[in-house]
């Protein structure tokens, strides 16, 4: 089985799970971290374009996984650290990065986070070696071995 063949199965598999997990972890921190990597993955490349932008924002407002939450209020969120992205990508990632490092103590949730990650970059079909790379850092900011995820 090719690679993106199995990345694509797992992500189904993580795309299960997670709802199941996200439930379980409906506050603050958790969608604002949640909103980080989404900015984070769709920031990967160094920028975000309209069309990740659009793109990202479907997927969030669409999504089972992140349904518990308000569709605005996460919209928000994303635009919020995709802005700091923009402007300062230096800046805004290390933003990012500490929305993310919340959830360290709380490693059931740090998980389901990277799993939204994973979800979020392979939802256009490329998992590309800069998006596998944002949830490696993102792992590390959660004190989660990235080959936990095969990454």
């Amino acid at each position: 089985m090719a690679l993106w063949d199995q990345l694509k199965e797992r992500a189904q598999d993580m795309s299960s799970q997670a709802k199941t997990q996200v439930g379980k972890f409906k506050n603050k921190d958790f969608a604002n971290a949640s909103m980080a990597m989404c900015a984070l993955i769709a920031s990967a490349d160094g920028s975000i374009s309209a069309e990740e932008r659009r793109k990202t924002a479907g997927f969030i407002s669409n999504n089972d996984v992140l349904s518990i939450f308000p569709a605005s209020e996460l919209l928000e969120r994303f635009n919020h650290y995709s802005g700091k992205l923009e402007t300062d990508y230096d800046f805004g990632k290390v933003e990012a990065i500490q929305a993310l490092s919340k959830l360290k103590s709380k490693p059931d949730a740090a998980r389901a986070v990277i799993q939204v990650g994973i979800i979020i970059g392979g939802s256009d079909g490329n998992f590309d070696k800069n998006e596998m790379q944002a949830v490696r850092e993102s792992c590390n900011a959660v004190g989660i071995a990235p080959s936990e995820f095969d990454l």
